[in-house]
């Protein structure tokens, strides 16, 4: 893979967006870029382990095996984790935090695989941001009602209601821009390592890799997640 997919191994490294073939669509020009090459990739991978999962768990035993624990502890921590945030509202989104958690931590532990995080591209963290704002706005309205979403609009005065529509539309923004402003600067470090001293930058660069693949990426996917979860629970307010 050339064009910006791999970042390491190659002597036009950069950090950009590249389109890596063209097709045409009603007659437009669209091309697929790296980006969608990475996405398809990691959502492989997410759907590789989903299989194995599915399997290991349809036939699990008494004394699990090596797989089958670990399968056991990812659900186990995610579920705890939402319960702990969203307490008697968490089964109910237990199932898109954890969706979200795992899509977000494997796009960005991709860099260690020499891929560009799909989530270094505003055009997929974006698309997160608002799917959360959805969700946020919907369990407002279904637990408020809109009496009572206007009334929070409203608050502690009428003539305070465009800053708090400002305020509500921040919240993607936020969240999309955050995540992807955090990763991206990751990708870029690590492009100018390789690109500018690709000549001594063996094995070492593997430290970087620690902390903004492994570290960095698993903070961000946290601070996303949990963020996500203390907006729907004041969306949903005590009556929840």
């Amino acid at each position: 893979m050339t064009n910006g997919i791999l970042l390491n191994g190659s002597a036009d490294i950069d950090f950009m967006i590249h389109g890596v073939f063209p097709y045409q669509f009603f007659g437009q020009t669209v091309w697929i870029t790296t980006t969608h090459i990475c996405l398809l990739i990691v959502l492989l991978l997410i759907l590789a382990f989903a299989i194995a999962a599915n399997r290991a768990m349809k036939h699990a035993s008494e004394v699990p095996g090596f797989f089958q624990n670990i399968v056991e502890l990812v659900v186990e921590k995610l579920d705890g984790m939402v319960k702990m945030v969203m307490g008697k509202n968490a089964a109910k989104f237990a199932n898109y935090i954890g969706t979200i958690f795992i899509f977000i931590l494997i796009s960005n532990f991709s860099g260690l695989l020499g891929l560009r995080p799909p989530t270094a591209d505003y055009g997929v963290t974006l698309p997160l941001g608002l799917a959360t704002f959805t969700l946020i706005h919907y369990n407002k309205l279904k637990h408020k009602k809109l009496k009572g979403a206007l009334a929070e609009l409203c608050d502690p005065w009428p003539i305070w209601a465009p800053i708090n529509i400002i305020g509500y539309i921040a919240v993607p923004v936020s969240l999309s821009l955050r995540l992807f402003a955090n990763v991206l600067s990751g990708v870029v470090m690590m492009a100018l390592v390789y690109g500018l001293l690709r000549v001594i930058a063996i094995g070492w660069p593997a430290v970087l890799h620690v902390y903004f693949d492994l570290f960095s990426g698993a903070i961000q996917t946290y601070v996303f997640c949990m963020l996500t979860m203390t907006y729907l629970s004041d969306a949903i307010g005590e009556e929840g």
